[in-house]
């Protein structure tokens, strides 16, 4: 693929936001974090300007609410609010840029605080999380040298001939231990372990499904400019797709673990499985009628993120 040309994954101006930053003389804001709130964005609906996303309040409600405990899983040593910190610093920095006034700088800097500390929140929730966050918490409670790939692959060969309940164990462990909050009363059973692969394969298809918009977003301005269109997507569109499926996951393991999400799906599937319509109606379908799912269960069932139903009333 011409990746120069089609531009895939997102090039993000964090080097440009942290030297504005140092030249303002403001506290410093941690560089992996505000890499992902950069990334994110620019993946979203939201327009693009010069490189850099425009803010409204529904671009940072939905990376804040509905996009960010999908993808991001900081490390012990990391502090989850960097997150909003992320998002403030790039509203004060669009403000000194004259594309925002001072009283949506205001507001919009209100509310990345707030929605910032509801977001360190999701990420806390055992309900919420996807596979790679969930084996880079393991990883990290285990001690495993993350920076290491073939450390990372041992540890989940060996997790791997563990008997189910010893691997279920482990998940409940993580509660227990105050990596994550319990997930709710039936624990860590089949529709827990069911509603974690669909969030996953449905996260990493929003992943894909944005990286492909924005990389023909691009070429729309390429056509603009009077450019030929790559030969790459002037016939096997399946070559785009199978680029857009590698980069996508590239960036969740960025955001997690580099590498661990591309083991879980290539080498490691049996511990990070994602059911598809058969399998989940056929669970369905054993439930006592009188047994009602958890509501975020029954959320992801009918297509809707769980944090969704969280969201403030629009003004």
């Amino acid at each position: 693929m011409n990746d120069e040309d089609l531009r895939l994954a997102p090039r993000t101006k964090a080097a440009d936001l942290l030297a504005w930053a140092a030249e303002q003389g403001r506290a410093p804001v941690a560089e992996q974090p505000l890499r992902a709130v950069l990334a994110l964005l620019e993946l979203g609906e939201g327009r693009m300007h010069d490189g850099w996303p425009e803010l409204t309040s529904n671009a940072v409600e939905h990376l804040l609410y509905e996009r960010l405990h999908l993808y991001v899983q900081p490390a012990p040593e990391e502090d989850p609010l960097a997150y909003g910190d992320a998002v403030r610093l790039l509203v004060d920095h669009q403000r000194a840029a004259r594309r925002l006034n001072a009283k949506r700088q205001e507001r919009l800097h209100a509310e990345a605080e707030w929605q910032g500390e509801v977001a360190a929140g999701l990420l806390r929730r055992a309900d919420l999380v996807t596979w790679p966050r969930l084996y880079a918490l393991l990883l990290h409670a285990y001690d495993v040298d993350v920076t290491d790939p073939e450390a990372v692959r041992d540890w989940l060969a060996g997790f791997g001939e563990l008997a189910q309940e010893e691997r279920l164990a482990a998940f409940e462990a993580l509660a227990a231990t105050g990596w994550l909050d319990e997930p709710d009363e039936q624990g860590w059973g089949p529709g827990r372990i069911l509603s974690v692969g669909m969030a996953t394969d449905g996260a990493r298809r929003l992943l894909e499904q944005g990286l492909m918009r924005r990389s023909y977003r691009n070429l729309a301005e390429l056509t603009a400019q009077g450019r030929p269109m790559p030969d790459e997507l002037t016939g096997d569109f399946d070559r785009f797709e199978e680029a857009a499926v590698e980069a996508a996951l590239d960036l969740f393991g960025e955001w997690t673990v580099p590498g661990l999400p591309r083991l879980l799906v290539t080498e490691f599937p049996e511990l990070a499985p994602e059911p598809g319509q058969e399998e989940i109606e056929a669970y369905l379908a054993q439930l006592p009628a009188e047994e009602q799912l958890p509501a975020e269960e029954q959320l992801l069932f009918e297509g809707q993120s769980p944090a969704e139903e969280q969201l403030p009333a629009e003004e």
